[in-house]
């Protein structure tokens, strides 16, 4: 069994997100950079289960600049077995539309049973990368997991909402991607840090993806044709104004029920 792990690099969420007002993209350097929390807990059940299933291949796939050499390589720290990483000087500033392009040629160059992905990252929230893929690959999809049982030729898993639980199958190969109800990831120890550094770690660019893969030919990606998306128009997020002060003379409780009133909050 090979598991394929989509791992994203994303600005911390504790730390102040920008965007840039010359490019519309994410500001990147002004925040520290970690692996997305929901990739982390897609990678916790991609290694759990391979810890408790002989002969599964825990593979972390990403795309992004040689910067994210580092949140890459924790992948390889919590358990990972290899990791491949898609860079391209030709990439910066991809959509989804060719980010997807990349990862599924780079997929195909792997190989794969299982995908397994997050439901939506936290810089972009696009949560279309997974049915992308699905398209793209000819693939069963089963997205926004919250549970999942694997067999040697099946996954199936629950969609759960508020009115309603679903209950999905498929055949692999397939895709999944998993929501926050899955366990948080694992921490780093020490012995997952030190075996990290000489676990595989391949590096490929566009010219590699369509020189092929062993199992068939490769991929050619245009990245130079029309644009797929876009900006029209790019501004800074307004200031926060003042919020409304209330002295207590007595009557703040009227004043307090009047704000609230006025606002809609109750």
């Amino acid at each position: 069994m090979k598991i394929v792990v989509l791992v994203k690099e994303a600005p911390d969420t504790y730390g102040e997100r920008t965007l840039s007002l010359e490019t519309g993209l994410a500001d990147r350097e002004a925040s520290d950079r970690v692996l997305d929390e929901i990739v982390e807990r897609a990678l916790e059940y991609a290694i759990a289960y391979a810890e408790k299933n002989e002969g599964t291949e825990v593979v972390a796939l990403s795309m992004a600049t040689d910067a994210a050499t580092a949140s890459v390589r924790k992948a390889l720290a919590m358990g990972a077995d290899r990791a491949v990483l898609v860079t391209d000087e030709a990439l910066a500033g991809a959509d989804v539309s060719l980010t997807a392009e990349v990862l599924a040629a780079a997929l195909t160059h792997i190989g794969f049973d299982l995908v397994v992905g997050g439901d939506q990252s936290t810089d972009g929230a696009g949560g279309v990368i997974p049915a992308a893929l699905a398209e793209l690959l000819d693939i069963p999809q089963m997205t926004k997991l919250a549970s999942i049982e694997l067999t040697d030729t099946t996954v199936s898993g629950t969609r759960a909402t508020d009115r309603v639980t679903t209950h999905l199958r498929a055949d692999l190969p397939a895709i999944i991607s998993v929501t926050e109800r899955f366990a948080e990831a694992r921490f780093p120890n020490f012995k997952g840090i030190m075996s990290a550094k000489k676990k595989p770690f391949e590096v490929l660019t566009l010219a590699d993806l369509a020189g092929g893969s062993d199992n068939g030919a490769g991929t050619t990606i245009d990245v130079l044709s029309a644009p797929r998306a876009i900006m029209t128009e790019i501004s800074a997020k307004p200031a926060r104004a003042a919020g409304v002060k209330v002295v207590d003379d007595g009557d703040a409780g009227t004043l307090l029920a009047e704000f609230l009133k006025k606002n809609q909050l109750v």
